[in-house]
C-alpha cells in the first residue's frame, strides 16, 4: 500500500479533480504489475496495473492480490468501472486503502468485488489513503472547496506596504514551492484590495503545471460561505487563497479553512524598511472611525480592515503597512527552504 501511495503522487497534477490513485498486484511476494491514475478521463490505476504485467505473468492473476490506495469505482463514467475489470482478470484478493466518498462509489465497487467472490480487505494505511487525497474528500464531504490560505510575512510580522507595491519577502526557492501549490489547486484567490494594488498575476510561472482559475473577492458582492458554495457547483474542488490580510482573516476568523502555509522570511528592517516607516496598527491610532465624521462603510473597508491604506482629508495618519494574520496555534509541520521557514497548519476538524 506504501508502494500505491508512491505511485499515485505521480498524478498530483493531471489527475484533479478525480483522486491520486496507485494500484499494485502482487504474487508471492513479487510486483507483477502497477500503476497510476495519471489524467482525468483517461485510464485509471487498476487499468494501467493490470496493463503492465507482461504476458509470462499473466497467467499468476487468480493467485494474486491486488492493492488499491482507493475504492476501484463501480460506475461509468468518462471510463468503464474499474471493480468489473478487476472481476473479469480474477484475482483472488483485493487490499483498498479506502472508501470512496463520491456519491457513485461509495461502497459499491467493494460489494462488487464481494458479490463475485473476491476477497476485500478494505482499511490499510487508511489515514494516510484519505490524508493523499483530502482535497477530493473534503469536496465530497463537505460540499465545499478545499482551502488552504498561503502568505509571506518578514519574521516581524510584517506582509507589505500597501501603495508601494508588493512587498518581495519570498526567494526564488520559496517562490518555486508557491507556484507548486497553484498548479496543484483548481482557483486561486485574492481580495479586491490586492488585486489592486499589487496586480498579481497568479500564475504557475516558477513551476510546471496548469494556472488555476482566478478569482477576485469582494466582501460587498458576496459573503465567503456563499463564494464557496457558488465554486462548488461549479466543481471548484480546490482553492489556495493568497490574500490580502483582512481577506485571510475572514477565512480563519469563519474557521473555513483546511491548510495554512506561513512563510517566513527576513525582519522587516532588512528589506529596507524601517520600523518607523511603516505607519501604525488600527488599534494604535488613538482614534475610531466614527470619530472621523465618516463611517466604516464609506471607506470602503470594513472596521478590522482599517489597517489597509485610506486617505481622509482631516486625517494626519495613512496607513501603509500590512500586518499578517497572528496565529494562536502551533504548526503542525515545519520546512527550511533556503533561509526561509515555511510553517504548515491543518485544521483537521474540517
Amino acid at each position: 500500500m506504501s508502494r500505491c501511495l508512491q505511485l499515485a503522487l505521480n498524478g498530483e497534477i493531471g489527475a484533479p479533480p478525480n483522486p491520486m490513485v496507485g494500484a499494485v498486484i502482487v504474487c508471492d511476494g513479487r510486483i507483477i504489475g502497477e500503476g497510476y491514475h495519471a489524467r482525468c478521463g483517461e485510464a485509471h490505476a487498476e487499468v494501467n496495473a493490470f496493463a503492465s504485467v507482461s504476458r509470462a505473468d499473466e497467467s499468476l492473476l487468480p493467485q494474486s492480490t491486488l492493492y488499491v490506495s482507493l475504492e476501484p469505482c463501480a460506475h461509468y463514467g468518462k471510463t468503464p468501472p474499474c471493480a468489473e475489470l478487476i472481476v473479469r482478470k480474477g484475482v483472488r484478493r483485493v487490499v483498498v486503502g479506502c472508501v470512496d466518498p463520491f456519491a457513485k462509489v461509495q461502497g459499491r465497487g467493494i460489494q462488487m468485488l464481494r458479490d463475485a467472490s473476491i476477497d476485500v480487505t478494505v482499511g490499510v494505511l487508511e489515514q494516510e489513503c484519505r490524508w493523499l487525497n483530502r482535497k477530493f474528500f473534503t469536496y465530497h464531504t463537505y460540499c465545499r472547496p478545499y482551502v488552504t490560505l498561503k502568505w509571506a510575512q518578514t519574521s516581524d510580522g510584517v506582509m507589505g506596504e500597501l501603495g508601494g507595491g508588493p512587498l518581495l519577502i519570498s526567494n526564488p526557492a520559496t517562490l518555486r514551492h508557491s507556484h507548486h501549490l497553484r498548479a496543484t489547486n483548481s482557483a486561486i484567490l485574492v481580495g479586491w484590495r490586492t488585486n489592486v494594488n499589487d496586480s498579481p498575476s497568479l500564475t504557475t510561472r516558477h513551476y510546471s503545471g496548469p494556472n488555476p482559475r482566478r478569482i477576485v473577492y469582494d466582501s460587498h458582492a458576496e459573503t465567503i460561505p456563499q463564494l464557496l458554495s457558488r465554486l462548488y457547483g461549479e466543481g471548484v474542488q480546490s482553492l489556495l487563497v493568497e490574500g490580502g490580510a483582512a481577506t485571510h482573516r475572514q477565512f480563519l476568523d469563519l474557521g473555513l479553512w483546511d491548510e495554512i502555509h506561513q512563510e517566513l522570511g527576513v525582519r522587516s528592517e532588512e528589506l529596507g524598511v524601517g520600523s518607523e516607516e511603516l505607519g501604525v496598527r488600527s488599534e494604535e491610532l488613538g482614534v475610531r472611525s466614527e470619530e472621523l465624521g465618516v463611517g466604516s462603510e464609506e471607506l470602503g473597508v470594513g472596521s478590522e480592515e482599517l489597517g489597509d491604506k485610506f486617505q481622509i482629508s482631516n486625517f494626519k495618519f495613512q496607513i501603509k503597512t500590512v500586518f499578517a494574520p497572528r496565529l494562536t496555534m502551533q504548526p503542525d509541520a515545519e520546512e527550511m527552504i533556503g533561509t526561509h521557514r515555511i510553517l504548515h497548519y491543518y485544521n483537521r476538524k474540517s
